[in-house]
């Protein structure tokens, strides 16, 4: 039964590419005998028609063409981030908060979902670590190139002299695996621990210990879940991470042949970023693994990041990443 179901979600996925296709050709067979007429007619009252119909037309013909590039096994799956502040304290911990602010954004602007799965605030502001969910066609195709560390240059709010401060923060992606991939964990491998739910709103979840901390004691990767009242459901939650982190791992081995997913993310710390958010002396976000830079940082961190998006997933394709 779970075979032919994850058949036919296959196939609706397939059927809805094809629509998006033969939908796109017939808007462009329109716009030929569009422009012919308005040529025929000599009819310059179209104009203002026919460029903002072809703009359209560009940008959904892009946005499908770079769905061809997600090639990967788990590309269409939901997304799974977790964002941690690097050293630096409340600085760092408020560029957690305003990273975490873009990603929700971005997903808001896809018409994805957004689910908080672990959250530890900030000492004073912003967040130490946060987990959250995004669900949504080819999510983790798309978020997969934000994995690294994210380094902001800004005068401090935080600062009474109004200094110029560097901060990090490190991003991990992973796809969220569906039920019915097999995993073998075994049991005696994991170290449960569970806790009373803290940070924002989790004063308000419960007073029992229903948040869930699991160690995976072979590879070291720990996953914690707090946001559900029921214990049962943060221990779920918290094997799909757990699930999603052995994946990607067991994937970046055999198509990288790298140690494992910790050995890939860098120190957050200077030179290892992937990319710079600059808000003083100049505005400016580029990317140092495309070289893709946009000057209207206002915009990105509002969530519009399909630019780096889509420059990184061409580069990719094209084998012309620089490594970070």
């Amino acid at each position: 039964m779970e075979g032919s179901q994850k058949v036919l979600k296959q196939l609706k996925a397939l059927k809805a590419k094809v629509g998006r296709y033969t939908g796109l050709y017939n808007e462009w067979e329109d716009m030929k005998a569009l422009v012919e007429l308005a040529n025929e007619e000599d009819d310059e009252s179209l104009l203002e028609e026919v460029t903002q119909g072809f703009n359209t037309l560009t940008k959904n013909l892009e946005t499908l063409r770079l769905e061809t590039l997600l090639s990967g096994s788990y590309d269409a799956n939901n997304a799974i981030l977790a964002l941690h502040a690097g050293a630096g304290g409340t600085e760092a911990q408020d560029w957690a908060q305003m990273l975490l602010r873009m990603y929700q954004r971005w997903a808001e602007r896809h018409g994805f979902g957004v689910q908080t799965l672990d959250f530890l605030a900030g000492d004073e502001a912003g967040v130490k670590s946060v987990t959250i969910l995004i669900t949504g066609d080819n999510a983790y195709g798309y978020l997969k190139c934000e994995k690294g560390v994210h380094r902001l240059v800004r005068i401090s709010p935080f600062d009474a002299s109004g200094r110029r401060h560097t901060s990090f923060a490190s991003l991990d992606v992973m796809p969220e695996i569906d039920d019915d991939i097999e995993i073998n964990i075994n049991p005696e491998d994991l170290k449960i621990d569970t806790y009373r739910a803290s940070g924002a709103g989790g004063q308000h979840i419960n007073k029992t210990d229903s948040a869930i901390r699991i160690t995976h004691i072979p590879t070291g990767v720990v996953v914690a879940c707090q946001t559900e009242r029921s214990q049962h459901q943060n221990k779920d939650n918290a094997m799909k991470m757990l699930k999603a982190k052995l994946v990607e791992m067991a994937e970046r081995e055999q198509k990288e042949k790298i140690e494992d997913l910790k050995g890939d993310m860098k120190e957050i710390a200077w030179g290892s970023q992937i990319r710079s958010y600059v808000f003083h002396p100049y505005n400016m976000v580029k990317d140092h693994r495309t070289n893709f830079e946009v000057g209207n940082i206002g915009a990105v961190m509002d969530g519009d990041l399909d630019g780096f998006i889509n420059e990184y997933l061409k580069a990719q394709s094209m084998g012309t990443l620089e490594t970070k």
